[in-house]
């Protein structure tokens, strides 16, 4: 047996039930034997000089028990101080150890734990920040609610939670230089006060990558947007070459055959110059037809609900599908600002003409209508459907050109599955962007 284990060992030989019962025994027979030698007195001298003795050798036992017990005691005190120590080393090397800063303050919010990590973000040293108030190292602005939540999250009872899910937080460098956060704090509670303990990381890089993401992603979208105005102006300048000047040469062509065609003398060849007048009106058609599908001249010359009407019309004709158009607040969608109009009928054109090479179906809805100061459309059909992985292919540009346009003007689209099975765009859009590029 290990000297270390013997104290245990004779704790345990002491308290075994045989032991404490002859140890009462003993007892009881000493007690008799004093209360002998007490009542025989002097008449038997012998027996009061072996009590004497064995009360000496009782009480010498005794004191000797207790100061061995004492002795294995003060040995327990001993290792269970030595165990703890061992252990407050363990957690402070595994806190100096941690990646991220951690701060731990009292009721009182003093710093009680400063580990290395928290030495290096806050650029202090840790004997300079222990016992400090934890407000040097909180931005002035912030100081105030900083107490507030604190107070509220130790009223909680939540033993942990994430701080600032919804903003940035900021913290203060020892020298004054201010600097993004994200923590997490959580509370205890030991010898009748509680501590909180924050656990943060210094993201400055991270957002300084995330703003420069957002201004590339702006600077993007922007070039996107121009992109997307500069081919309506090509549109619109190549629809009004088509309908003034080749339309116009046509339109001459034709009347120059007539007239040529009056003075034909052979049957076969007046037949052959019908033929010929037949092409060109069919040419003519197919002219204006591609004008108007580049830019129709009703959206500016008539406004926005009769160039729907009419898209609607064609295409229901074109592809043999019903169609169901509903427009509210006409006099409001006619006062609508360009880019707006441009947008709603590219929108629904890019749908439209998606409805006609994938989806399969019989009907479409479209409903067209001002609320307030947004404009609401809305185009469903009960064809296949969307997937979703559809939505996310590289080659549909149609969509990704439609969400451009919208969020280019503040607004948002929604493409999804429709109640009826086919497939659902809506849009929302201010009448009057104030700011284009706004995203949604």
């Amino acid at each position: 047996m290990s000297p270390r284990d013997r104290p245990a060992h004779i704790q345990a030989l002491l308290t075994h039930p045989v032991v404490v019962a002859l140890g009462l025994v003993a007892i009881v027979a000493v007690l008799g034997l004093n209360a002998a030698a007490f009542w025989l007195g002097e008449r038997a001298p012998w027996l009061l000089a072996g009590v004497m003795l064995t009360d000496l050798l009782v009480v010498a036992a005794g004191i000797a028990a207790a100061f061995r017990l004492a002795l294995a005691a003060d040995r327990r005190v001993s290792q269970a101080a030595a165990a703890l120590d061992a252990s407050q080393a363990r957690l402070a090397a595994i806190v100096d150890s941690a990646m991220d800063a951690i701060i731990s303050v009292d009721d009182g919010q003093r710093i009680v734990i400063f580990n290395r990590a928290a030495e290096q973000v806050f650029r202090c040293r840790r004997e300079e920040a222990l016992g400090v108030p934890l407000e040097r190292f909180i931005p002035q602005r912030f100081r105030g609610a900083h107490r507030g939540h604190i107070e509220q999250f130790g009223r909680t009872g939540i033993t942990s939670r994430r701080m600032g899910d919804v903003t940035t937080l900021w913290a203060l460098r020892a020298g004054g230089e201010e600097f993004p956060i994200e923590a997490a704090i959580s509370q205890a509670s030991e010898g009748g006060r509680r501590y909180f303990t924050v656990i943060l990381r210094d993201i400055t890089l991270r957002k300084k990558y995330e703003d420069e993401l957002k201004r590339r992603e702006a600077e993007l979208r922007g070039l996107s947007a121009r992109v997307l105005e500069a081919r309506e102006e090509e549109k619109t300048l190549i629809a009004r070459e088509l309908h003034d000047e080749l339309g116009q040469l046509l339109t001459a062509l034709k009347m120059d055959l007539a007239a040529l065609r009056e003075r034909l003398p052979a049957p076969e060849l007046q037949a052959q110059a019908g033929q010929m007048d037949a092409l060109l009106d069919r040419t003519v058609a197919s002219v204006r037809r591609i004008s108007a599908e580049l830019r129709p001249q009703m959206l500016d010359d008539l406004g926005l609900p009769d160039a729907v009407s009419w898209l609607a019309e064609d295409f229901g004709r074109r592809a043999g599908v019903t169609i169901k158009l509903e427009i509210s607040d006409d006099a409001a969608l006619e006062a609508l600002e360009r880019s707006v109009a441009n947008t709603v009928y590219r929108v629904l054109q890019e749908s439209l003409t998606n409805v006609a090479r994938h989806a399969q179906a019989r009907r479409v809805w479209v409903v067209v209508e001002g609320n307030g100061g947004m404009l609401q459309v809305e185009i469903e059909d009960d064809g296949r459907g969307i997937a979703p992985e559809d939505l996310a292919r590289p080659r549909s540009l149609g969509l990704k050109g439609m969400r451009e346009r919208v969020h280019h003007l503040g607004g948002a689209v929604e493409i999804g599955r429709a109640p009826r099975g086919g497939t659902r765009i809506a849009l929302r859009l201010p009448r009057q962007p104030a700011a284009p590029g706004g995203g949604a």
